[in-house]
């Protein structure tokens, strides 16, 4: 997930190469000045990504709140890590004192500033899991990051989804991905309002959190106008000098909506740049560089890696037709040999991701993988 602030002369290829630049104003005051201290209650562990100064931010789905928890960790060299973790569920199981069948890894993200790697941690199952943040350091050590005592802040939604038992709980939807973008953290999820996919810009340092802009696409899988999916992971991309949010959606829609855009209470229709084939669900993602060109790397639960071009983007006037058959249209992809059943991932540096891997075992590993 790509974090950056950015000048109006932003292009694509400057969002691809810098996970996010410390704009004056990030650079020029402390943001955590104003963070209380103590010991965030985080009810669940969620999607996680990084801010600027090491700051980390959480999205506890079951509260509907994002924490932004200092980490202190902010000085580095990313270019030089090389991450390669066999088992990683089994090693927080150990860690935390558990077994492996009763951890569950919700999210993994590199911190920018120094290459060391945050993983979100469900430890039991159902509402009695217990949320923990873990860190592997740059030799590879995977450790507890303590909560006990740090600075933090948090903002809480306003119009989130009841509670509902059963498999299909909308309250675990409230927060889908997060992302910070131009000193903003920029929220996907349910709402419990007609329109419920939302995307939400609140400004960082948190002040008020708005309710959010509801987003409405079409999705050429089902011939239809659809407001009640919500975003599954999405980045940051800069499209002729304008920052956008290129998000996916299950079965699998991908869609741009301008940052502008993202007004409270507004109702923003997304232009959909590619349909990338029906019964699939989009994991994670983000945006690089290679060859002076600039590709999205997306993870699927079905269709494997894609190698997403985006050459075309600024030109797509959006599909508006059905697409039948399980087939695609739009942005053209290429499905990465020997990347598969990848769960997680992000960019590491410059010339690598990380990713994430099931195994028949059962274990998941933590592996290394150049850009393709």
């Amino acid at each position: 997930m790509l974090r950056k602030t950015l000048l109006a002369s932003v292009t694509v290829a400057f969002c691809s190469l810098v996970l996010f630049s410390l704009a004056p104003i990030a650079a020029a005051q402390d943001l955590t000045a104003g963070m209380g201290q103590g010991t965030p209650q985080l009810v669940t562990a969620g999607p996680l990504a990084f801010g600027p100064q090491g700051i980390l931010f959480v999205g506890d789905t079951r509260s509907a709140t994002i924490f932004a928890i200092a980490t202190g960790d902010a000085t580095g060299d990313p270019n030089g890590v090389t991450m390669d973790v066999a088992n990683l569920n089994g090693k927080v199981a150990a860690l935390l004192g558990a077994d492996s069948a009763s951890i569950r890894i919700n999210d993994v993200v590199v911190n920018p500033a120094s290459g060391q790697v945050y993983v979100s941690v469900a430890r039991g199952r159902g509402a009695d899991a217990t949320p923990v943040i873990c860190r592997v350091t740059t030799n590879g050590d995977v450790e507890e990051f303590s909560l006990d005592n740090v600075k933090f802040s948090k903002a809480s939604l306003p119009n989130a989804p009841a509670e509902r038992q059963g498999r299909r709980n909308p309250r675990m939807e409230s927060i889908t991905d997060i992302a910070y973008i131009q000193e903003q953290v920029v929220i996907a999820g349910l709402s419990n309002e007609e329109f419920a996919s939302k995307l939400r810009a609140v400004a960082f340092p948190f002040d008020d959190v708005n309710a959010g802009a509801s987003v409405e696409i079409y999705h050429g899988a089902h011939g239809a106008l659809e407001t009640r999916s919500p975003v599954r992971t999405f980045a940051p991309f800069g499209i002729d000098g304008e920052m956008h949010v290129v998000a996916a959606y299950t079965c699998t829609p991908l869609v741009t909506f301008p940052m502008a855009d993202l007004k409270p209470g507004s109702k923003v229709k997304g232009t959909t740049v590619a349909e990338l084939g029906n019964r699939n669900r989009p994991l994670d993602m983000f945006v690089y560089e290679k060859d002076s060109k600039n590709y999205i790397l997306m993870a699927n639960n079905a269709r494997g890696m894609m190698k997403i071009q985006t050459d075309q983007i600024n030109s797509m006037k959006g599909i508006d037709s059905r697409i039948s058959g399980g087939g695609t249209a739009g942005l053209k992809y290429e499905t990465i040999e020997g990347m598969d059943n990848v769960v997680q991932l992000d960019r590491l540096n410059d010339g690598h991701a990380l990713i994430l891997v099931q195994t028949e075992s059962g274990a998941q590993d933590l592996k290394t993988v150049v850009l393709p």
